[in-house]
């Protein structure tokens, strides 16, 4: 069985579910099980939608009436007739997003954020489902929250292996078509958990392994793995082949185009990940399996906007020892900071943390009654793989280097822009 996975900017918009299908009448999609996340910015959406009912606000019913009227637009553009059952399939979605807004009695944030969000990911592939259907693609459609069970760790929970895979190997039949959501799974009271975000490529890794797949094929609307983000940097190369050992560094340092997680489960059966362009289908991409670490072979760069930059030191000008250095990590695991560089000397720590759970106030609270600390907002941490002297320029060229830090393979550089 092949694995497709398709992102939101794919599904963005009526034209992008119509290229979709056609992406499937070209490269064929018999015996493949394809993953599709919510459409466009819906997740954004519905995250402001998370905003306005946390903080009670009197925006609450617009924010929810206009993703409902996005998706809305999106059918009446597919099909022709109003009466067709999609249009009551979605409504039926939208009314029971609303009916939790009512009634939850949860004060957990991240349950709530699960359970608000996941109706992005419900809505679109129900949509897709059945215009291949309309289209003459026969398929099924599969809650993935009966597949994919999790532990309770809302916003980035952990799969529990062997009952994924007892469910998927049991359920799923060749020779079929299947379309399923990415970024879900349930916990063990059937609560909707999600894997963390664009953690649709961790999906189809998930269903890969569990089915021994064939391949998975991530869909984007760049033509395979680029040397670095053409938003950040000029004249950006194409990678044809990139080794799971190069492809897992690049993803350990931020490489947005593979998701961490996803890598892992398709080393250990060997499964090869190709990245094409939903643009042309037809085009090779990059390959992502045994094989030469990198090809071409050159410096590959990769951002990561938003970050912080702290600095602690010991009151008394003692060395920061083990013990301080475990603690300091202990707190960050806690208050889920996510660390993506470290420095030390003999008296002070210098870390590079992201905040995706708007912690760091808290644990800046705790740390300034034992060290001295002062910190950097909004920096920008640039990782090169395979560096050399004329990348490194390209990097801090007009920028202020904050920190540096050089090993065999990799440069990494702090800059305030």
């Amino acid at each position: 069985m092949k694995i497709f996975k398709f992102g939101g900017a794919s599904v963005k918009d009526a034209s992008g579910v119509k290229n979709v299908a056609s992406v499937l009448e070209k490269t064929g999609h018999e015996n493949t099980l394809i993953i599709i996340s919510a459409m466009g910015k819906t997740t954004n959406a519905l995250e402001e939608v998370i905003k306005n009912y946390v903080e009670k606000s009197n925006e609450l019913n617009a924010s929810v009436q206009e993703v409902r009227k996005y998706h809305q637009q999106i059918l009446l553009d597919l099909f022709k007739d109003e009466d067709h059952e999609v249009f009551f399939e979605v409504n039926a979605h939208f009314d029971d997003l609303e009916y939790f807004l009512r009634s939850n009695k949860s004060p957990n944030y991240n349950f709530v954020y699960d359970q608000i969000v996941s109706y992005g990911e419900i809505v679109s592939t129900t949509i897709v489902s059945h215009y291949f259907n309309y289209k003459g693609l026969k398929n099924t459609w599969l809650d993935v929250r009966n597949f994919i069970k999790t532990d309770v760790t809302y916003r980035d929970a952990n799969v529990h292996w062997d009952q994924t895979e007892l469910l998927i190997t049991k359920k799923i039949e060749k020779n079929t078509l299947y379309v399923t959501q990415g970024f879900l799974g349930s916990d063990p009271n059937n609560f909707t958990t999600t894997l963390g975000r664009e953690g649709s490529d961790y999906t189809a890794a998930i269903f890969a392994y569990c089915l021994g797949a064939e391949s998975v094929t991530i869909w984007k609307d760049v033509p395979g793995v680029l040397n670095g983000d053409p938003r950040y940097f000029e004249d950006t190369i194409l990678l044809n082949q990139i080794s799971y050992r190069e492809a897992i560094e690049l993803a350990f340092y931020g490489a947005s185009v593979i998701h961490p997680k996803t890598l892992q489960p398709l080393q250990r059966k060997e499964i090869p990940l190709f990245v094409k362009s939903f643009i042309n289908p037809l085009l090779p991409g990059t390959s992502v399996s045994k094989g030469l670490d990198l090809e071409p072979h050159l410096p590959c760069y990769i951002i990561k906007k938003n970050q912080l930059l702290l600095s602690l030191s010991s009151l008394d000008f003692s060395f920061i020892m083990e013990e301080h250095i475990s603690e300091i990590f202990s707190l960050f695991h806690q208050y889920k900071l996510k660390v993506n560089l470290i420095q030390n000397s003999a008296i002070s720590f210098s870390v590079c943390i992201e905040d995706k759970f708007n912690n760091f106030n808290k644990v800046i609270e705790v740390l300034e009654k034992k060290f001295k600390i002062s910190y950097n907002e909004n920096v920008s941490l640039y990782t090169i793989r395979h560096f050399n002297e004329d990348a490194s320029k390209v990097v801090e060229t007009n920028k202020t280097v904050l920190l540096k830090q050089v090993s065999r393979e990799t440069m990494q550089i702090i800059t305030k822009e």
